[in-house]
């Protein structure tokens, strides 16, 4: 886990960013408490040890192809492979799946330390805003590196690196940015706990998960290995119900609260 340190910062995109959605604003000043967020994305090895740990079933994430994960044998995540590195992002996952491994992770901790057991988490899905914050670094441009999509700093369809429009890339594979986070942009999507609404009039100023009663749909962020360059910035959004279908190259990190 990486410390986050509390800030503001100026949430969306301007209108003059190439690349941008109207979902993406407007923009306006978020405050965000100190949090901890993890360096890399979970990985397909630790995904299977909650698997076979726990027993959890996830459904497939493309039932037409019944591509999914099992919990016997190996899994069958996006994209197939034989020999699946350990150190590649888990994807084809849920929002669902990925509280569940939560849910699991939690439990762990609170076996580990039961002075936890009466408190709530200590692990999460990080909010939007979390998200977004941690990405930019302190950064305003398109991209934490900068405004340019530039070469190997990133997969997508078009990043210029070895992996591009072809396959995952290890969640080590590109530099860090100035809080320590690796793979925020590219390679894969990762869950918010936010549910996903069409901007951000309404949205609230703290940080915290932006909620809807009985909502379905919940915010995916940063992009995958097979997107152009514009899904690849620190303001792009997606949401699971949109008109495309994001969960097979769908994973998530881990937040956590700090005193």
């Amino acid at each position: 886990m990486q410390g986050i340190p509390s800030g503001k910062f100026l949430m969306g995109s301007p209108a003059s960013e190439p690349g941008r959605f109207d979902s993406e604003g407007p923009q306006r000043v978020v405050t965000v408490k100190a949090f901890a967020l993890a360096k890399y994305p979970v990985t397909s090895a630790q995904f299977l040890t909650f698997l076979k740990e726990s027993r959890y079933q996830p459904k497939p994430c493309n039932p037409l192809l019944n591509l999914g994960w099992k919990v016997q044998g190996r899994d069958l995540a996006y994209p197939p492979s034989q020999d699946e590195p350990p150190a590649w992002p888990a994807v084809c996952l849920s929002f669902d799946d990925a509280n569940a491994y939560i849910a699991w992770l939690n439990s762990k901790a609170k076996e580990a330390r039961p002075a936890l057991a009466n408190r709530a988490g200590p692990y999460r899905l990080p909010s939007e805003a979390e998200w977004e914050y941690a990405v930019r670094a302190g950064t305003s441009t398109a991209r934490w590196w900068g405004d340019a999509i530039g070469t190997a700093n990133a997969n997508c369809n078009g990043c210029g690196s070895i992996w591009d429009n072809r396959v995952l890339a290890p969640v080590d594979a590109f530099a860090p940015n100035a809080f320590g986070l690796s793979g925020m942009l590219g390679n894969v999507w990762h869950w918010t706990a936010d549910c996903w609404h069409p901007s951000y009039v309404g949205a609230p100023a703290d940080a915290t998960p932006w909620m809807t009663p009985g909502c379905v749909n919940h915010v995916l962020r940063g992009g995958a290995w097979n997107n152009v360059p514009i899904f690849i910035r620190s303001a792009a959004r997606s949401s699971s119900g949109g008109d495309y279908d994001y969960s097979t190259l769908a994973g998530f990190r881990v937040a956590r609260d700090l005193p």
